[in-house]
């Protein structure tokens, strides 16, 4: 797999990062993309209760498993399989079990801090940041969080403004400059998706 191309996807909670990410490996098939997510790699909180584990600063780059996410990444690169964790947002722990990922001539790496940690940065032959305004995001995120986590209004505007915003300002929003492409108006915008598939494959088929 010497050849395989490592595609970064930065941005916020709520910029639209996912649905770039998932648009990427859906116009190059399965066979021929794989997804990692950031997400899947938050450490195991171990010995705390809900409570104490509800206190924790997740929008820190102390919170994920980098050196894990490197390892993973680097298997991949190397053409050895993989066995991703699966995250549980609504206990704060990882589930039983892991999911088999195989390598694939494209990786793509999906989350809001990998531009800001040099080690994982350094990784990627493409850095997309995908562009959202604020005020979207934290309304995606309340939607998003209040739906799938089963988190209250209260609970997520909280996190959002003693960590999420601070944590943004601090690390997400000044590792853009390290970015290959900029996705203004987040997934949405067909348009730039549109154009950043042309010319990844004309990449893709240079490399």
């Amino acid at each position: 797999m010497k050849n395989c191309i490592l595609i970064g996807v930065a941005g916020g909670s709520g910029s639209g990062k996912t649905t770039v990410a998932n648009n990427l490996v859906k116009v190059f098939k399965s066979e021929v993309a794989v997804l990692l997510e950031q997400d899947a790699y938050y450490r195991e909180l171990t010995n705390m209760t809900m409570e104490e584990k509800s206190k924790v600063n997740f929008d820190h780059p102390d919170s994920i498993e980098f050196e894990l996410l490197k390892k993973h990444i680097e298997d991949l690169k190397n053409g050895k399989s993989i066995e991703r964790p699966i995250y549980d947002f609504t206990t704060h722990s990882r589930k039983e079990g892991t999911v088999k990922i195989n390598p694939s001539k494209i990786i793509v790496v999906e989350g809001i801090l990998i531009f800001a940690v040099p080690e994982i940065r350094e990784l990627f032959d493409v850095k997309i940041f995908v562009d959202t305004d604020t005020d979207e995001m934290i309304l995606r995120r309340i939607e998003r969080d209040m739906n799938e986590r089963g988190r209250s209004f209260e609970s997520v505007k909280n996190q959002y403004l003693t960590t999420v915003k601070p944590m943004y300002l601090e690390f997400c929003e000044p590792s853009k400059r390290y970015a290959d492409i900029i996705i203004p108006r987040g997934g949405e915008n067909k348009v730039a998706i549109d154009m950043l598939v042309s010319n990844l494959k004309r990449y893709i088929e240079e490399k």
